[in-house]
């Protein structure tokens, strides 16, 4: 029988309560004091609200301590302390939908309302990093702090005072701005942006040190330094949106706010967007969710907040958040996880990749169960083992790869991740070349690389051989029957009537779709050969400069790097590989079967008029094929590629995490398209479906089918 306390509780839950408080502080102190959390959001986000709903049922049991009652931890000792004037609270969060009506009907209730009627919000995206007060006293910039628990933050005046954009003084930038007011508190979110993250995390792995989880981590980590030079030299950034204590002036609405702050040279978020209803908040949220990996910085939800500020006072606060705003979040993009064990992938071209298999875990919506480890330099720089427990990340739907290994969570029966000497297929010893990072396997007739160079020969975009996939690869190399493409065209119907599961029709099936791919472009066949770092786009550019095979057996490397594109690297990958005696001799069977090359010019009917002329720019992954294949596209339908952007540029279409492009497009005025916009921009020049698609990533699949041995 289940014990009661004196106030009816059953035992387990007042347990239960207590555990998850512990927990949760333990979490806490990780984040805001240590600035190394060992869960992920999603999952801490997860802690509290079981907490939440276990205290919502029994609110006797709710005290002052508990963490539903506090906004974060207590500020470090090495910091003075700085009170808030107004409390900086934290924001009731929602991740379904019907939870934003939930609480819309909420506060109409909390009013007196009707349900229909409408309520005006203001919508912004939710900035990944770290709130902050900033204290004007007639103008000038007197004090800055963290919000710390909400009431007592840190004082980092001097290492807001490095950030550029912050500005020491405030001042009407335009005559319609209101006098500056005798004090106000500006709040505002200090980030960093993708491209200085990955910096600073690739110099901390240069000594050795554990790289941050996430940019919000790492602006944590830089406003905190107790040497502002060391502030100084990361580029934080903010956004303002909105105020605490004011005194001189009267603001109507969270909307004048945002209008007025920027005309005191105060930055905000230029998404920032006034609704008229709860629906058109909800649809601002899935806009700026598709927009999400184009931006340059990390958000994690969109925030709602009530517009009129009278209304504000009427419905006040709960424990510790306002009734008036929300944070509608995304699904998360990072997840904890076990890595299980880790195999080692064989390219077409012998590289070794190592492949982490992960106890299965849900990131963005997907059950994610392997993710890449990148070479050996990554394994030890982050010094990650097998047992691990790791931060996995999928931003923007690109290939999962592990974050850092949560170390406080190893128990001591995790194993090194032994990097293999010799081929984990063939067995051949591996070689590194000096000044790469990636081992491979030198063997030619790896049965491995026979395999990925089959199917890569056959995909879609190179040969284009209908039925002959992955598993059909590996049979025709494991009997024997293929040993590199150019046999694919002297095989026999017989030949493919010893495939599983062929007969007579389905042979010769696959026998007509190998003789149709005989008629094929030069730019094709360059694709197919597989040469590193000849990808869809470059094959383009060789077979445009060219025009003949012969010609580019021929080029030097002199030739190639004439060709804007084409760097040194490229060059000389693909003058080694006409060299290759082997190569030659594939080459030249591929020719004898009666390899015959189409001419590359696409008819005028079927050149998007909208591409013709145009010059696009890529940068950052996409989802739906990869820049080579998008590049690909934009060159048959009439537009141009580059590798830079310039003031000739046109677009400059933005994937997950972009580059430099991105912020040279912003600078130079170019328009910028999303992966969306992009593929909008194709659809309704009516580009088919079904181009439109990208082929499933390898790491989805097993290495291969069948045991080998």
């Amino acid at each position: 029988m289940t014990q009661r306390n004196q106030e009816g509780v059953p035992e387990e839950i007042l347990e239960k309560i207590k555990r998850l408080r512990e927990e949760i502080e333990y979490h806490n102190y990780r984040y805001y004091v240590l600035d190394s959390p060992v869960i992920s959001d999603a999952e801490y986000d997860a802690l509290m609200r079981e907490l939440r709903e276990l205290e919502a049922k029994y609110p006797q049991l709710i005290t002052p301590d508990s963490p539903t009652q506090r906004v974060g931890f207590k500020p470090a000792e090495a910091f003075k302390e700085v009170s808030h004037r107004e409390p900086m609270l934290s924001l009731d969060d929602a991740i379904e939908e019907q939870e934003v009506y939930e609480f819309d009907q909420r506060i109409k209730r909390f009013l007196n309302l009707s349900p229909d009627t409408p309520i005006e919000y203001t919508v912004e995206p939710k900035i990944d990093g770290v709130a902050v007060e900033l204290v004007y006293e007639e103008g000038f910039l007197t004090v800055a702090s963290t919000r710390g628990d909400g009431y007592v933050g840190e004082d980092v005046t001097n290492n807001i005072k490095t950030i550029k954009t912050i500005p020491l003084r405030l001042r009407k930038f335009e005559e319609d701005a209101p006098e500056i007011p005798r004090r106000i508190d500006i709040r505002g979110e200090v980030y960093l942006n993708i491209e200085e993250f990955k910096r600073i995390n690739e110099e901390r792995i240069q000594r050795k040190e554990l790289p941050f989880a996430n940019p919000r981590n790492a602006a944590a980590g830089s406003l905190r330094q107790l040497d502002p030079q060391i502030t100084a030299q990361r580029k934080l950034d903010i956004f303002c949106y909105g105020i605490g204590y004011v005194e001189g002036h009267i603001f109507k609405t969270q909307w004048e706010v945002l209008q007025t702050l920027p005309k005191w040279g105060l930055k905000i978020n230029p998404l920032v967007k006034l609704v008229p209803n709860i629906e058109e908040a909800i649809k601002y949220h899935h806009e700026i969710e598709k927009i999400r990996s184009t931006l340059p910085y990390e958000i994690d939800g969109v925030v709602i907040k009530v517009n009129d500020l009278s209304l504000w006072e009427k419905l006040g606060l709960k424990a510790r958040s306002p009734r008036y705003a929300l944070a509608y979040k995304f699904q998360p993009t990072q997840a904890t996880t076990q890595l299980i064990e880790v195999v080692f992938q064989v390219g077409r071209t012998g590289a070794i990749t190592p492949v982490a298999v992960l106890k299965p875990v849900k990131i963005g919506g997907v059950i994610v169960e392997r993710a890449t480890l990148h070479n050996e330099d990554f394994i030890k720089n982050l010094d990650i083992k097998i047992g691990d427990y790791v931060l996995v990340q999928r931003a923007g739907d690109v290939i999962p790869e592990i974050v850092m290994p949560i170390k406080d969570r190893r128990t001591g029966l995790e194993r090194e991740i032994a990097f293999p000497t010799h081929c984990p297929i063939c067995g051949t010893k591996l070689i590194k070349k000096q000044g790469e990072a990636i081992w491979r396997c030198p063997n030619r007739g790896c049965f491995a690389q026979g395999v990925r160079k089959i199917i890569h020969f056959a995909s879609r975009n190179a040969m284009n051989i209908e039925g002959l996939g992955s598993r059909v690869a590996e049979e025709l190399v494991e009997k024997g029957l293929v040993q590199n493409p150019a046999d694919l065209y002297y095989l026999k119907l017989e030949d493919l009537m010893k495939l599983s599961g062929f007969a007579y029709k389905k042979a010769k099936n696959l026998y007509q779709a190998i003789q149709r791919s005989k008629k094929t472009s030069l730019s094709r066949f360059l694709y197919a050969l597989g040469i590193r770092h000849v990808g869809e786009a470059m094959a383009q550019l060789l077979a445009q400069r060219f025009k003949t095979l012969e010609k580019i057996l021929q080029a030097t490397q002199g030739d190639l790097t004439s060709i804007p594109g084409v760097g040194p690297e490229a060059a000389r990958s693909i003058v080694e590989f006409f060299k290759d005696e082997e190569n030659q001799r594939m080459i030249q069977r591929l020719l004898q079967v009666g390899i015959a090359f189409e001419e590359e010019i696409v008819s005028e009917e079927k050149v998007s008029p909208v591409l013709k002329g145009l010059t696009f720019v890529f940068t950052g992954a996409l989802k739906n094929f990869t820049r080579e294949e998008a590049k690909e596209l934009v060159i048959k339908l009439g537009g141009k590629v580059s590798d830079s952007v310039s003031k000739n540029t046109d677009y400059v279409v933005v994937g997950a995490e972009p580059g430099s492009k991105y912020q040279r497009a912003l600078t130079l005025g170019v328009k910028t398209l999303s992966e969306e916009e992009f593929l909008k921009l194709l659809r309704d020049q009516g580009v088919p479906e079904n181009l439109l698609k990208k082929e499933p990533s390898n790491l989805d699949k097993p290495l291969f089918t069948r045991s080998l041995f």
